[in-house]
């Protein structure tokens, strides 16, 4: 595994009931929350064993079948692509969370094991009851208007190639420990995504292999680790990181399972700018340098400087879309996108 020196800074004495959600987000850095959930059942559980924390989970499973992953040995937990990247290196199946469990169970600690992952699946779907006994309490403002979606991972010793996600995330380390690598936004260049599409979890990740990098083919790493952070987690403790952070998850031992909450504070009628980065590479791309200079004044301009500045100069029945956003507004714009895209 590759080493980051710098430590993700740990918040020491947060209680359960004043985690500082606005101060994080203020902030707009990753921190650990140590501790914060050492007391739910589940953490408990697991730190009694495995065993107990998988028969404690087996109480809440509804019979509806997760999506599961499976690799052989020789992926070393790495869910990737194959060799030449024209497919994946697992396989994917529907099965019941307790079947899962058991193929777990029976593996134990076998360093040949196949690598086992049901990723980023809905606590109130599939295991009502769960968040009854284990749960953040969400007592900030911005929750009322924006509540998060909760997602359960579960698995054996696997890895997360580095990748980002589009919401704030606060990740509870349940059973098991485990490590992120982290790093900013500005560093996609020097963590070579890799394909839009097929991806092996639905993100694009990361090319570079943190356990064994080919530094000759990808330069960049160097840099990426030098601005990068590592934050180790125990059961009990939390890691938030804001949206769009590059994030590399190792699960570290032969039982480990973690849930997430991710939120945004933007309104639900506003689009995702992953589907505008998506238009973008059809529409200014491949356009002339000086074309996309002259579009990067414009957007500049219309959407990355102040939110008020492009209508600020105009008379306030006038400014139309320039006005701040709102559901009407939204509703007005995708139709006018959507008829220009069918034309």
């Amino acid at each position: 595994m590759v080493a980051i020196a710098r430590k993700t800074p740990v918040l020491e004495g947060v209680t359960p009931e004043h985690i500082p959600f606005a101060e994080l987000l203020e902030a707009g850095q990753p921190a650990i929350l140590k501790g914060v959930a050492r007391n739910w059942p589940l953490v408990r559980r697991g730190l009694e064993s495995a065993g107990q924390a998988m028969e404690y989970l087996r109480k809440f499973a509804n019979g509806k079948q997760v999506l599961a992953y499976t690799g052989p040995p020789e992926i070393k937990g790495r869910f990737f692509y194959n060799a030449d990247l024209t497919g994946l290196n697992f396989a994917t199946e529907r099965a019941a969370l307790g079947d899962i469990l058991d193929r777990i169970s029976a593996q134990g600690n076998a360093a040949s094991a196949p690598s086992f992952y049901v990723g980023s699946t809905d606590v109130d779907g599939y295991l009502p009851g769960l968040r009854a006994e284990n749960d953040l309490i969400l007592n900030d403002a911005m929750f009322q208007h924006n509540q998060p979606l909760v997602s359960i991972w579960i698995g054996n010793r696997t890895v997360a190639s580095a990748h980002y996600d589009q919401f704030n995330n606060i990740a509870c380390c349940m059973v098991g420990r485990r490590r992120f690598s982290l790093f900013p936004p500005e560093q996609i260049r020097n963590l070579y995504p890799g394909p839009l599409e097929p991806t092996p979890g639905g993100q694009v990740v990361s090319m570079v292999d943190f356990s064994a990098p080919d530094i000759a083919r990808f330069p960049g790493f160097r840099e990426a680790l030098a601005a990068g952070q590592v934050a180790e987690l125990d059961p009990g403790d939390l890691l938030f990181y804001p949206a769009l952070w590059w994030h590399h998850v190792e699960a570290l031992d032969s039982f480990n399972a973690m849930i997430n909450y991710w939120w945004t504070t933007v309104p639900e009628f506003m689009d995702s700018p992953q589907t505008t980065l998506l238009h973008a590479l059809m529409s200014l791309r491949d356009r002339s340098e000086r074309e996309k200079q002259a579009w990067q004044s414009l957007f500049d301009y219309y959407v990355f400087g102040a939110a008020d500045r492009a209508g600020q100069h105009l008379p306030a029945q006038v400014r139309g879309n320039l006005a701040p956003m709102d559901e009407g507004k939204a509703r007005r714009l995708r139709s006018l996108v959507q008829s220009r895209l069918n034309r």
